[in-house]
């Protein structure tokens, strides 16, 4: 039998990959693409993030500002302002594994002081502090691809390579490679048409049998293949772009409704291995 990979995380944690793992999104915004503002209050953040938990979530994913296309960048003084009372709850609970959505190397470091267990940063850590950080506390990485992709690129060759590469990079600077986890970027700098391919073809973007993670959740992709509907009202699209990853090889789901995900994971599971 195939031995589990195992995704080594902060605080001398780690995941051990022998089932899909679901990582739930906290957006602690006020202009995320599908529930802003829902959660900017504290007192709602921290008890979604224990809704979530409960729910079946593994992993809380914390974020304090929207990526969505055409958002406006906050400065990270105004992102962590944000997280900041949220984490001070969460990372003081021993039971919850918390990630931290941010691109700033200063918003990651006071997080990875307070205690955060993985940094999820949308530049596939570019920046080299982030990657100083990142080793010095031995926290799990998160390394997303957000290059933009020409029309007619060969969207696993492209994204292959960039794995290769910024692996290489992040492992020179320090961090181990059991730290590492990949994502594809589903809808960061990519056409409906080559966000389609991610999931036709996951099993080519699979690299070197690093953990995978494919975060497509309620994403444009999922609207545009069934009429556009509300983001909220893309739960059934989601759970079909994400298990086809799933059948092709990824470990991890980020999704913002946890009990839908956690069922088709689960179904998902026990068709692959009993194959």
């Amino acid at each position: 039998m195939t031995q589990p990979k195992i995704w080594k995380i902060g605080g001398e944690k780690e995941i051990i990959l022998d089932r899909t793992v679901i990582m739930g999104i906290l957006n602690v915004t006020p202009d995320s693409f599908s529930d802003g503002g829902r959660y900017s209050r504290t007192e709602s953040a921290v008890a979604r993030a224990y809704e979530m938990s409960a729910q079946g979530a593994d992993i809380i994913d914390v974020g304090g500002q929207s990526t969505r296309p055409g958002h406006t960048p906050v400065s990270p003084d105004e992102e962590w302002s944000r997280i900041e009372p949220v984490l001070r709850t969460l990372c003081s609970d021993r039971k919850l594994i918390i990630s931290v959505d941010t691109y700033y190397p200063d918003v990651a470091l006071r997080a990875m002081e307070f205690g955060a267990h993985i940094i999820n940063d949308v530049t596939g850590f570019r920046n080299p502090l982030m990657r100083k950080y990142a080793a010095l506390h031995k926290v799990g990485c998160v390394i997303m691809h957000d290059v933009p992709l020409d029309e007619g690129d060969d969207v696993c060759a492209k994204l292959t390579e960039f794995f290769r590469t910024r692996t290489a990079e992040c492992i020179s600077n320090g961090i181990e490679r059991e730290y590492l986890c990949l994502d594809p970027g589903v809808g960061f700098g990519k056409s409906y048409e080559q966000n389609l391919a991610i999931a036709s073809h996951f099993s080519r973007i699979c690299f070197e049998k690093y953990p995978m993670l494919a975060a497509a959740s309620r994403k444009r992709v999922i609207g545009m293949s069934c009429g556009n509907p509300p983001a909220d009202q893309r739960v059934s699209g989601t759970i079909a772009y994400h298990t086809a990853c799933l059948l092709g090889g990824a470990d991890m789901i980020r999704v913002h409704d946890i009990p839908e995900a956690v069922q088709a994971a689960r179904v998902t599971d026990a068709i692959t291995n009993f194959i």
